[in-house]
């Protein structure tokens, strides 16, 4: 499949001031502390007792301003969930929502193009140098055609890469998800939620059930059983073609359909 970018609108939530940096990292399961200007990392949100508020992008623009991109939608319980923190710290917290261009496919000429011209920054695990852009000119660059919304579900499915609402919800915790790798970082101070994260890990504790990439039975649908030699063993969360994302039950053994 050629390379392609989907525009998509998503909610932003900029935190702003001397204290930005200290609360975020107080705040978000990942290390902010440690972000550089110009660069952008994953975090989950928790609430105090481990489920998830929502998936944000977090990106340095300056020692005193960062932008968190969410899904659109959850700007303000991502919002109202950090305010509920915020005493007596300085810094200001602004919704807003703004279009984004979403890049699947690339080559690495094109992925360096782009970081180069318009400063893409990496969306999700970045394994197949997917990148995102908040500026894109389609006349500037193209061997890069305007994609479908099919397409790039496909490719989120393919990536595994759940998103808030379809595949995770506010009763999900992390382990879930299948983002402890790159969204929650276990050596970083305390933050709301850490318990649950940091006991199940030192235990070495899987969840109930987790993500995973499978291939799809004749007639699943989203929110259907996941059926395996009789037995149902979860739940369709998103399906592409013969591809789905589905929660699958930690005692059941779904080697055979499960993909990577």
């Amino acid at each position: 499949m050629s390379a392609f970018y989907l525009e998509q609108t998503r909610d932003e939530i900029a935190v702003t001031g001397v204290d930005a940096r200290k609360f975020l990292h107080s705040q978000l399961a990942n290390d902010i502390a440690s972000l550089a200007i110009g660069n952008s990392r994953y975090s989950l949100l928790l609430e105090p007792t481990g489920k998830i508020t929502s998936l944000v992008r977090v990106r340095c623009i300056a020692e005193d301003n960062f932008i968190l991109d969410t899904e659109s939608g959850l700007a303000d319980i991502t919002s109202s969930r950090l305010l509920r923190f915020k005493i007596r710290i300085k810094c200001e917290i602004v919704t807003s929502s703004h279009s984004y261009f979403l890049f699947r496919n690339l080559t690495q000429e094109q992925h360096a193009e782009l970081v180069a011209t318009y400063k893409a920054f990496k969306a999700w695990r970045g394994a197949k140098l997917e990148v995102d852009a908040v500026a894109f000119d389609p006349k500037q660059i193209s061997d890069i055609r305007q994609g479908s919304i099919g397409e790039y579900e496909l490719a989120r499915v393919l990536a595994a890469w759940p998103i808030m609402g379809v595949d995770m919800t506010i009763d999900s915790i992390p382990s879930e998800t299948g983002l402890t790798d790159v969204a929650v970082s276990f050596t970083k101070g305390c933050y709301p939620g850490q318990e649950l994260v940091e006991r199940m890990d030192s235990r070495g504790t899987a969840a109930p059930r987790s993500l995973r990439l499978i291939h799809v039975a004749d007639g699943a649908r989203v929110g259907g059983p996941v059926v395996l030699d009789g037995q149902e063993i979860g739940i369709y969360t998103s399906i592409c073609k013969e591809f789905a994302l589905a929660l699958i039950k930690r005692s059941a053994d779904s080697s055979s359909i499960q993909i990577g």
